[in-house]
Parts: C-alpha cells; sequence; structure tokens
C-alpha cells in the first residue's frame, strides 16, 4: 500500500473536477465517495441530485468561515492511496476504512480528539482511493500536519497487514520518483513496457558508468539517442540538463523532458560530478598513459578486471569505514549497468534487471565518500570501452566468472544494508542477486560444461589422487564438494593447476579462506573461478589441449590409496563420491 501526499492546491473544485471527470486518459471509471467526514456528504457520482458544487462547498465551509487573513493561501490537502498489482481488490468498505484511519494517521480527522477537517475520500479505480481535505478545522483552528508524511507511511504498514497485502519496507526518502499514473497509461497505449521516466533512468545511468567529464556525460547521451537540454547560469557555467526520448511528446507536440534530479536524487549533475571529481588525481599516472598507448581493452580483458576489482570491493564492503563502502556499492550499481549494457542476448535481460533493482540499493542516507572508489569506476569504463561481449569463448567464460563475483558483492551488500536497518535497500539488493544468479547459470552454462568433460575425462588414478588432496585442503567442505555436479570442473582446474606449476592445496586453501561459501549454490563452481582467476588460467577452456597421458601418470606419481570399484548409476556414469 502506497500513500502519497501530493502538492497543495488552492482550488477544491478543480480537484474534484479530476477526480470525478474521465481522467487524463480516459482511466476513470465509476468515480463515487467510499467515506466523508460525516458520513454524510453528497456523492456526485452516485447522486443524481448532488453536485460537485455542493460538496465543494460544504468542504470549503470552514475556511470560508474564518478571517480572510487567516485563512492558509494553499488549503486543499490532497492524498493518494494505491495498491500494489498484486494486490486483492478492496471492497468501498474496506477503502473507506482505510481513508478514515489515513485522515487520523496524518492529523486531518480523529473523531477521538474533537473537531476536524473536512474531507471527502473518491474511488474510481479498483486498485486506489484519493482523499481531499480542507486545511481549516471545524472550530477555526489548523491541523497539526507536521511529519503527516511519515505517519500515513505507517499506517499503511499497519493496514497492509491487517488487510494482508503485500508488506512494503518504511521509506527513507531517498529512493527515486515513481511514475505517474499518466505516466504508466501512456506507456499502456504505446504498447511500451516501461514509462519514459523508467527508460530514460537507465539510459543515464548507463551514461554516467565509468565516465569522467561532463563531456563524455552528454556525449554518451546523445549517443543513446536522447534529446539533451542544458542549463548554464548567466556566467556560463553549466547548472544541469535536461533528457526526452525522441518519441514521446506532449499534446502540442513537444518533447517531454525530465531534469535528472526527477529521474533520481542521485541523477543530479552535481551529485554526477561527485563521481569524477577526484578520478583523475586518483588514476596513477603510468596507468592513464597505458590506457592511452593501449586504446580499450576486449571485453574478456575487461571482465577479467571486473572480477579483481569487485573481489577486493567485498572486502571494503565488509570491512572497511561506512563511508567507503557507500563509494564502492554506488560503484558497483554503475558496473552492473556497464556489464548489462555489453552482455550477450542470453544474458542481457537478467543483468537488465539486476541493475534496475540494484538502482534502489545504490542510495541511503549514508554519505559517499568518493575517489576511493576508482578501482570500480575504472572497471565499469572498461566494461563500456571494451565493447560488447559474445556470448562464447573466453567472452562467455569471463562473464560467468564478472557476474560470479558481482553475485558476492551484491548478497555484501544487502547484508550491509541489512545491518543499518535499510530495509528498502536490502530488498532491493536481495532482488538484484537472485536476477544475477539467474544470469551466471546461462552464462556459465558452456564454460562449465567443458571443464566438466575434462574431468570426466580424467584417469580414476587422477581424479582418486585430487579427491584425496581435496580432502585434505578443505576437509570440512570436501564432502558437500564431492556430491556437487561441479566437482568434474574443479577437477579439471585443479589439474591445469598443478600443470601450469601451482601448489594446487595451497590454491584451495587460499580461494575458500577468502570469504565465506554459505551462500553459494555450488562451492565448487565458485572455486573453480577463484582458482582460474588466481592461476591466470584462462576461463574458458574449450581451447586448451587435453591433460597429455604422461602429464596424467606425473600428477599421480605418489598416490598410494587403491582406486575404487567402477560402480556405476543407472545412467552407466560414475558418481564423484565413486572416483574417489
Amino acid at each position: 500500500m502506497i500513500p502519497r501526499i501530493q502538492k497543495r492546491g488552492q482550488r477544491t473544485i478543480g480537484l474534484l473536477y479530476y477526480l470525478y471527470g474521465p481522467g487524463k486518459f480516459e482511466e476513470h471509471t465509476d468515480p463515487h465517495l467510499v467515506a466523508s467526514w460525516d458520513h454524510n456528504a453528497p456523492d456526485p457520482g452516485r447522486d443524481a441530485t448532488a453536485t460537485l458544487k455542493q460538496l465543494q462547498q460544504l468542504l470549503d465551509q470552514p475556511v470560508e468561515n474564518i478571517d480572510p487573513s487567516q485563512r492558509p493561501k494553499k488549503h486543499v490537502w490532497h492524498l493518494s492511496v494505491r495498491n500494489g498489482s498484486e494486490d486483492r481488490i478492496l471492497s468501498d468498505e474496506e477503502w473507506g476504512d482505510v481513508a478514515r484511519r489515513m485522515v487520523a494517521a496524518a492529523g486531518i480527522d480523529n473523531p477521538e480528539e474533537g473537531a476536524g477537517c473536512r474531507w471527502a475520500a473518491v474511488r474510481h479505480a479498483d486498485d486506489h482511493i484519493h482523499i481531499v481535505a480542507t486545511l481549516v478545522r471545524e472550530d477555526g483552528y489548523k491541523p497539526d500536519l507536521d511529519h503527516d508524511a511519515n505517519r500515513v507511511q505507517a499506517q499503511a504498514r499497519a493496514l497492509e497487514a491487517e488487510l494482508g497485502l503485500r508488506r512494503l519496507n518504511k521509506g527513507d526518502g531517498t529512493a527515486a520518483k515513481r511514475p505517474t499514473s499518466a505516466e504508466r497509461h501512456k506507456a499502456k497505449r504505446r504498447g511500451r513496457e516501461r514509462t519514459a521516466r523508467e527508460e530514460l533512468r537507465e539510459a543515464v545511468r548507463r551514461a554516467v558508468s565509468g565516465a569522467r567529464s561532463d563531456e563524455e556525460f552528454f556525449d554518451r547521451l546523445a549517443a543513446a539517442g536522447l534529446l539533451l537540454r542544458k542549463r548554464a547560469a548567466p556566467s556560463g557555467d553549466l547548472l544541469g540538463y535536461k533528457v526526452a526520448l525522441p518519441d514521446d511528446l506532449n499534446k502540442d507536440g513537444e518533447p517531454v523532458f525530465y531534469a535528472g534530479a526527477r529521474l533520481a536524487p542521485d541523477l543530479s549533475l552535481p551529485r554526477i560530478r561527485e563521481r569524477w571529481s577526484g578520478d583523475a588525481q586518483d588514476v596513477p599516472a603510468a596507468r592513464r598513459e597505458e590506457a592511452i598507448r593501449t586504446g580499450p581493452g576486449s571485453p574478456a580483458s575487461a571482465r577479467r578486471g571486473t572480477a579483481s576489482a569487485v573481489w577486493q570491493a567485498v572486502l571494503v564492503i565488509e570491512h572497511g569505514e561506512v563511508g567507503v563502502a557507500a563509494a564502492h556499492i554506488a560503484a558497483a550499481g554503475e558496473v552492473l549497468d556497464a556489464l548489462a549494457k555489453t552482455s550477450a542476448a542470453h544474458t542481457r535481460r537478467e543483468l537488465r534487471d539486476a541493475a534496475a533493482a540494484f538502482e534502489r540499493a545504490s542510495r541511503s542516507h549514508v554519505r559517499a565518500v568518493r575517489g576511493h572508489d576508482r578501482a570500480l569506476r575504472q572497471a565499469a569504463r572498461d566494461l563500456v570501452q571494451g565493447g560488447p561481449a559474445l556470448g562464447r569463448g573466453e567472452d562467455g567464460a569471463t562473464t560467468a566468472v564478472a557476474i560470479d563475483m558481482l553475485f558476492f558483492l551484491i548478497t555484501a551488500t544487502a547484508h550491509w544494508h541489512a545491518r543499518k536497518g535499510h530495509a528498502q535497500q536490502a530488498e532491493a539488493a536481495a532482488r538484484a542477486a537472485e536476477h544475477l544468479r539467474t544470469a551466471y547459470q546461462a552464462a556459465a552454462a558452456q564454460p562449465l560444461g567443458v571443464l566438466y568433460q575434462r574431468g570426466r575425462r580424467l584417469s580414476r588414478p587422477m581424479l582418486q589422487r585430487q579427491t584425496v588432496l581435496l580432502r585434505e585442503a578443505l576437509p570440512e567442505l570436501a564432502e558437500q564438494i564431492l556430491a556437487e555436479p561441479g566437482w568434474y570442473a574443479l577437477a579439471a582446474t585443479i589439474t591445469e593447476a598443478e600443470a601450469a606449476g601451482h601448489d594446487p592445496a595451497a590454491l584451495l586453501s587460499d580461494g575458500a579462506a577468502r570469504r565465506e561459501l554459505g551462500t553459494a549454490d555450488s562451492v565448487s563452481d565458485v572455486l573453480v573461478w577463484r582458482l582460474r582467476r588466481t592461476a591466470d588460467l584462462p576461463a574458458d577452456a574449450s581451447q586448451l589441449p587435453e591433460t597429455s597421458t604422461a602429464a596424467n601418470r606425473s600428477a599421480t606419481r605418489g598416490t598410494t590409496a587403491k582406486p575404487s570399484s567402477p560402480a556405476r548409476r543407472g545412467s552407466g556414469e560414475e558418481t564423484p563420491r565413486q572416483a574417489r
């Protein structure tokens, strides 16, 4: 249940005309009263003898009865209360009770406290009501409306529980503005999944990802096909910007522009500039010269760099200072946007949804200390400059690695917000993590399948040796890993790492110790990517030569345990546990 206090007005009759009218897009159906201050107000929607003028005069009567010099300049209070699409449809009686509870909570009219303001609740759709009130009480005094928005929000949470509606979390004023009903109806008429406001918000977020200057940011907006207006001071200094979709027009055929701050609190130009304010001096000169000399890297190299930067960010969010952690969380949103923008078709939708969900988690009242997040912002920049990735080969495999690391980062963010009581942000991060989980499964299927087949083709002595090694290195996790399908992929990775001269036991211990694995669906999958990254192995193993018979014999020297009997499943394949 979402209550929203609208801007105060001066004309009661104007608002009534709108509430009882057809709506801007013929969306109002059967307008009628569901409750009023005295339970007996005239209803122009259901009573043919009642008029809007009569209702307006009764509502305004206390205002007219006081001295004109004492009347509020804007005396019309307007509250809309809307349920979600997944909620059941409430009856008129239930909506009437909601209205009475809301005006009492706001301080408009509480029968237990005596004289109140006059008000009426109008229903013209299944999912919401509008409450109109005039801000002079029956005794001539003005109501106490301090913190009325907080009070109606608290009442909404109580009503959700009592009426069996979806339970929403308490807001903190940092959320982006929701699309209006007019914007939603306009999008529906045009066959769009999202409103213009939502499309612009995503486009601006993507343009910000990894950008380092006003010019680069505006160039990206233009390249995305957006119409752009800049706002400058008389001195010529740039103060702000507005964007519009070329085909989103008003009734006069003119583009509908939105200022950055109207899209989201952190998309105003001053807030955007905070992101890159320290980038130039923070990036080492050698790094800048290298970037100029080599130009954009490949999509695969950008994803490998992203995985490394994200891994370090996890540690900062879990153990760093609050302001620094907040900066990393905000920059993580840029990485998600950049990855979604450059992803292959089979992961693009889930990554886009993950970025959209995480947008809410990237803001809180904790002030971000910018500059410390430069590694993540550089990762976002490298992703954008590296260009679109293919869904196969090293591009696809490194995408899986990057998503895997991002899953842990977003999960750490959810825990960070939860510890600080940021309920909406924690929920948003959790939703983003679920989208990442699905994207990972799509991205990892092919490269892990290759590794799985390599592991299945390892000799029995080799598998037995790797099993013994796993049990010695990770005694608490070994049985769980051996029962997972991903064990074969991990065994193949251990073999490759050993052939490259690494100590596999040390790699396993280090990979498991870097962060808890309780949130992982497959511990073996996580260890595969951690070992391949630490040992600098290609993420895509499809182009590597198979481990030779000689290498198998060399790797299994010193193994004294006898191979287990070739017990089979019904399908004729060994289980991981039978290859011990």
